[in-house]
């Protein structure tokens, strides 16, 4: 309840401010706004109201960027130019839209996309986004500060691990002129074949990934300024957790009933709403013992409206995941897709896979009499309201000066390597841990980055040292090379991704290979932890992430410098035997 009463109270706050004159380190001066999104409403044409349900990319490092890409897809040349078109709600960004270098220039583009929004239509600041859940999902990379991610967080076991490392993450985005994160994950991944959660999720525990979700929206959203804060989007609701298909080039079916939501997907989603979370993003799944429809649940009433708002009492904002996604676009026209999800109970859609179709949809549904002008109000003011207790509406700009005093500072980086040695877990040691000081060693397996940050990190405590990566699906020849290489040293330690999945299978022939050179081996799944079940070895360690934060805590744990604390957040099934785990949920040795 404090958290609800500090969120209201943050809102109200926004509201009565108004939104003075404001003015962008570039010295563009804001009009001023209404005093209420109610009052900023009325004043909106239906295209531009139709444009604030949206939320999609732009190409260009400025927002006067011209790339040939927003010609392409948009037919205008930059950024700026995206946003004034549409009228958008919101933009996100990705390193793939040549949006993404340094903490300045983002904070730069964020300024001049708001400077186009609120200089154009109805003036309405934008929500700016990405997707840093950190660890496998990352798009701000270095100097931004690092975290291993979900299920590390869930190795660790600490809710006040998790919300700090969320407020961190958040305030550094607010620093760069990003209000919105699209994170965290809060599927309970049940399903140790799942190919697009895995370690998203903290945990297949449900009390256990319910509570570090509740924390992280917290860490997210929580503060006396707003316009320190970002809005927290917790997805995929109903839950992806237990699925071994991706909703980006297929629609997995869930066939949880209604005892085993409630048991295993509903906890995270209920507590980040107790929480407060901003944000709820809908996941394209079809669950057709919850839901008769036949649709994705991002189209589908029954569970937007009657589970998500009627059921859990949610009153935010439902974002849809991205519309662009085969789960989502196998049934219907694009222009199509839109308006369903408005039925159904969204309010944001995300990337549709032509914006102006998309608009259009909507806009002929609306003078069709399909959808009524008063269903775009709710969604429409239920955004604003979004955007007022965040600030947003308030003061959109920020201080490009004060960047490097907040993203990737000395204090941030020395707590979030502190989060990252609470979360190493050792699965099985032989003996052979700590090691005590060889002479050489030997670093390979996936990942150049991972591999070579190793290997300066075993350096940097006295052993000489060499790294060759050999990538997800390692070749013959780079086995061969490894071995030689392994014969040569004292200890070998081989990193592994995904070896459990089949199309990778080639890592388990490379961990064979070293395991017949007679020299130690030591293994680390670098992504998820069901890797240990398939090669035993007498050594094997979960780091659940592959950054350099990650290597940094495997080195010390290596070497004893730490005693490892972290616990598995999932238990590692043993391939060989159905229903029989080789570690079970909780299992993490110690020294």
């Amino acid at each position: 309840m404090k958290t609800r009463a500090r969120r209201a109270a943050i809102a109200l706050s926004a509201i009565a401010i108004g939104a003075a004159a404001l003015t962008t380190t570039g010295g563009t001066a804001a009009p001023k706004q209404p005093r209420s999104p109610a009052e900023l409403l009325k004043q909106m044409t239906l295209e531009e109201k139709v444009g604030q349900l949206f939320v999609t990319y732009a190409y260009g490092r400025t927002a006067d960027t011209a790339h040939p890409q927003n010609q392409e897809e948009f037919g205008v040349d930059t950024p700026a130019q995206v946003v004034q078109k549409y009228h958008l709600g919101g933009i996100i960004h990705f390193a793939w839209t040549d949006s993404l270098y340094d903490p300045k220039q983002i904070a730069e583009l964020s300024n001049g996309l708001q400077d186009a929004a609120i200089n154009s239509g109805a003036k309405v600041p934008l929500l700016i986004s990405t997707d840093q859940e950190q660890g496998q999902v990352t798009r701000i990379l270095e100097p931004a500060t690092q975290f291993p991610g979900n299920m590390a967080l869930g190795g660790g076991r600490s809710t006040d691990d998790a919300g700090r490392a969320a407020a961190i993450t958040g305030q550094e985005l607010r620093a760069m002129g990003l209000n919105q994160n699209f994170a965290p994950s809060g599927d309970v991944n049940v399903n140790a074949a799942n190919p697009v959660i895995g370690v998203r999720s903290f945990s297949s525990d449900p009390a256990l990934a319910a509570q570090l979700t509740a924390a992280q929206i917290r860490g997210y959203e929580d503060s006396a300024k707003p316009g320190e804060t970002v809005s927290a989007a917790v997805k995929h609701f109903p839950g992806h957790g237990d699925t071994n298909q991706d909703s980006h080039t297929s629609l997995p079916v869930i066939e949880h009933d209604r005892q085993q939501w409630e048991q295993l997907d509903a906890p995270p989603f209920k507590e980040a709403i107790a929480a407060g979370t901003d944000m709820v993003m809908s996941g394209h799944l079809m669950v057709p013992k919850l839901d008769d429809s036949g649709e994705p649940s991002t189209l589908a009433p029954n569970v937007l409206t009657g589970m998500l708002r009627d059921e859990l009492g949610f009153k935010g904002v439902i974002v849809t995941d991205s519309l662009k996604m085969d789960g989502v676009r196998a049934k219907h026209p694009d222009a199509e897709i839109p308006v369903l999800a408005l039925k159904a109970g969204a309010d944001i859609m995300l990337m549709p896979f032509n914006v102006q179709v998309a608009i259009d949809g909507v806009v002929n549904a609306v003078r069709s009499g399909e959808l009524t002008e008063q269903r775009i109000d709710q969604s429409v003011e239920r955004i604003l309201t979004l955007k007022a207790a965040r600030g947003v509406l308030d003061d959109p700009f920020v201080d490009v000066s004060k960047v490097d005093k907040i993203v990737g500072t000395p204090e941030h980086l020395a707590e979030a390597q502190a989060i990252t040695d609470r979360t190493t877990t050792v699965l099985r040691n032989d003996g052979m841990l700590p090691l005590q000081k060889p002479g050489s060693m030997f670093v390979t397996g996936a990942g150049e980055k991972a591999t070579a940050a190793l290997a300066e990190r075993i350096k940097a405590r006295g052993p000489q040292a060499s790294a060759l990566a050999t990538g997800l699906k390692p070749t013959s020849q780079q086995i061969g090379q490894a071995a030689e290489e392994a014969k040569r040293n004292d200890v070998t330690v081989v990193l592994t991704n995904a070896a459990w999945n089949a199309d990778n299978k080639a890592q388990l022939d490379l961990l064979r290979a070293l395991q017949q050179t007679g020299k130690p081996v030591i293994a680390v799944a670098v992504r998820d932890p069901y890797d240990a079940a398939h090669v035993d070895l007498p050594g094997w360690i979960a780091t659940y992430s592959d950054k350099a934060v990650a290597m940094e805590s495997l080195a010390k744990v290596l070497f004893g410098e730490i005693s490892p604390v972290g616990k598995l957040p999932v238990p590692v099934p043993d391939p060989g035997q159905p229903g029989v785990d080789k570690y079970p949920f909780g299992h993490g040795l110690s020294w």
